[in-house]
């Protein structure tokens, strides 16, 4: 089973559509194609760099793919109800056991409220999920001055996740417009997200960084 092969899969791809609309009935940012197909490519790139066989990087990006399944059940405990749909699907399609074990662990493990890094999937996967920062995933533009989570994503004009060659540490770079969201907004509602970043990198031998407006701030 290979990461194509899910993307490809139009019972997924129905699954994560339908998810998104109830995210964009709620209010919330895009979580749908783009965002979970730059979560499985980070991830991806965050294992290859590092060095991790293909197979361990394949497994990474479709727990990307398939990290926000959850949502078309319940934005409230969404990493573990994905984690059982994930689960479901991976088994109907024959996937090895010990490959879906690691998916569905990542996946369960993803959102900050309960996740933890248990291996190097997950916290890939976390890193991949916490660093997608960007004005494209709002959808209420209108509304940037109203609601924190909308305006600090808009002020975001660019941001990078990056490795160093030496491979001590990664760095979440941003471009942040101060005119539509402050820096200490950013703190308050993404503190909980970066503190699990840290803890992502340190579980696969890095340092995390952030960078907002070149200044270095954990």
């Amino acid at each position: 089973m290979t990461y194509e092969e899910i993307k490809n899969n139009e019972a997924i791809n129905t699954y994560i559509r339908c998810a998104d609309e109830s995210l964009l009935a709620l209010g919330y940012t895009e979580h749908s194609f783009a965002h979970v197909t730059s979560v499985a490519e980070t991830a991806g790139y965050i294992l290859e760099t590092l060095g991790y066989d293909e197979h361990q990087v394949e497994l990474a990006k479709i727990a990307g793919y398939l990290h926000d399944l959850g949502n078309l059940v319940n934005r409230i405990d969404h990493s573990q109800s994905g984690a059982v749909m994930a689960f479901r699907i991976l088994d109907k399609l024959n996937m090895p056991p010990q490959d879906i074990a690691t998916i569905v662990t990542a996946i369960g493990n993803h959102d900050e409220g309960t996740g933890v890094p248990v291996n190097a999937v997950s916290a890939a996967l976390i890193l991949a999920d916490k660093s997608d920062v960007r004005r494209s995933r709002v959808r209420n533009v209108e509304d940037t001055k109203i609601d924190i989570h909308d305006r600090v994503n808009y002020s975001v004009i660019k941001s990078r996740l990056k490795i160093n060659e030496e491979h001590t540490l990664i760095k979440l770079k941003l471009s942040v417009d101060t005119r539509y969201g402050s820096v200490m907004d950013y703190f308050e509602i993404f503190l909980g997200r970066m503190i699990m970043c840290r803890k992502a990198a340190e579980k696969l031998g890095l340092d995390f960084k952030l960078i907002i407006n070149e200044q270095q701030l954990i």
